[in-house]
């Protein structure tokens, strides 16, 4: 089997006005998607999306760069493409040519991913099998407004467990400095949203790195008491000694991760226990450096799951991972990414609190007909940062 092209799609959608989200002062206008296509001379094709936050246009110039060394190469060969260095978006146009590979050498063995997966994550226990479903856990909070009735965000939480989610995950509003926001205002609203779904859903809290040690520190102690589950990188990701402290002082986990790209990122927060934790990416870090830092962590006696955030190809494959895990964790799904989210597969899963894996050969999904007809790329970032 031979490699006859390598494609990447840039597709884009406009968020409708009630979609449009922010988060402190960035606020996001429309939904991006990159798709990594490998083709063959055999008939079989890999698909992957990497995360977005590599820029889909970027990622496309940097596989194109190296689409001539490859073409006529055996994608089953498993020297084919060595991990680059360099920086992020680097990073990340090579995990979605990886992941690509190993959606194409699973289809080659009529294995799914995960079945690939299962032997390098327990050598000892190779026909493990991989786990099939998985509860999803909503996460949003990022329409609500300091501003504008931010008590909307217990209305989205309480319509998500009525649709059938048992956890969620929300953020910090917008930026806390418009408004003279507090960290007792924060703390209110925290316990409105305890008391609305509470009993029905499990919480967590995405700081987004936005928090001093001080203010982490008294809402972690309210998230602690309140029987949130965990507490989502709240301070900038720099101060590793304040998330030491902090998760040392805190019952409930402290975690974080989901920007790093390779194993040398996590390792020194894994070895200082700074997250009880830890969340990875495969759509930015890659599949094969997955595997890596879940054994890193394990060293470390670190617990390690994914974050996963955009569209669903994406999400598949994170689940995917999950699935060639031993412990079971529950899976991220984005609530406020519109149509393009899933609308990039055919048949895609069913998604209203549980997903449940294809499968097929591969990744176990296929894509949809006619992507760039019905989502031409816009041009520009996904978001902007904005003053009030």
């Amino acid at each position: 089997m031979k490699i006859t092209d390598i494609r990447t799609l840039c597709l884009s959608r406009p968020h409708e006005p009630e979609r449009q989200w922010f988060s402190a002062s960035f606020y996001v206008e429309k939904a991006d998607c990159p798709i990594v296509i490998i083709d063959t001379d055999a008939g079989l094709q890999g698909i992957a999306e990497p995360s977005t936050y590599g820029d889909p246009p970027v990622i496309r110039q940097r596989l194109d760069a190296l689409k001539p060394s490859l073409i006529g190469r055996d994608p089953l060969d498993p020297d084919l493409v060595s991990r680059p260095t360099g920086d992020r978006s680097m990073y990340i146009a090579y995990a979605g040519l990886e992941l690509a590979l190993w959606d194409l050498r699973a289809k080659a063995q009529n294995k799914t991913v995960a079945e690939l997966i299962v032997p390098l994550i327990t050598p000892d226990t190779p026909d493990r099998k991989p786990r099939t479903l998985f509860r999803l856990y909503a996460s949003g909070g990022v329409q609500y407004d300091w501003d504008d009735r931010p008590t909307s965000v217990v209305d989205e939480a309480r319509a998500l467990a009525d649709r059938g989610f048992t956890a969620y995950k929300m953020r910090l509003g917008t930026e806390w400095s418009w408004s003279g926001v507090t960290v007792a205002q924060m703390i209110d609203l925290l316990q409105e949203v305890t008391d609305a779904v509470g009993e029905r859903m499990e919480l967590m809290l995405e700081g987004n790195c936005r928090l001093d040690e001080a203010q982490a520190r008294e809402i972690g102690h309210f998230l602690d008491e309140a029987g949130w589950t965990w507490f989502e990188e709240p301070l900038p990701k720099e101060q590793i000694d304040g998330y030491t402290r902090l998760n040392a002082e805190l019952h409930l986990p402290i975690t974080g991760g989901e920007s790093n790209s390779t194993l040398a990122e996590f390792e020194p927060f894994f070895a200082q226990k700074a997250y009880a934790k830890g969340q990875l990416d495969v759509g930015v870090c890659s599949l094969g450096e997955a595997i890596r830092i879940y054994h890193c962590a394990k060293e470390y006696g670190v617990e390690l799951f994914t974050q996963n955030w955009h569209n669903g190809l994406l999400t598949i494959s994170n689940a995917h991972f999950l699935a060639a895990l031993p412990e079971e964790h529950v899976l991220e799904m984005f609530i406020g990414q519109g149509p393009l989210q899933w609308d990039i597969l055919k048949d895609p899963p069913a998604t209203e609190g549980y997903l449940a894996l294809p499968d097929a050969p591969g990744w176990g999904v296929e894509l949809a007909d006619d992507l760039e007809t019905r989502f031409p790329y816009i041009p520009g970032p996904w978001g902007r940062a904005v003053e009030r």
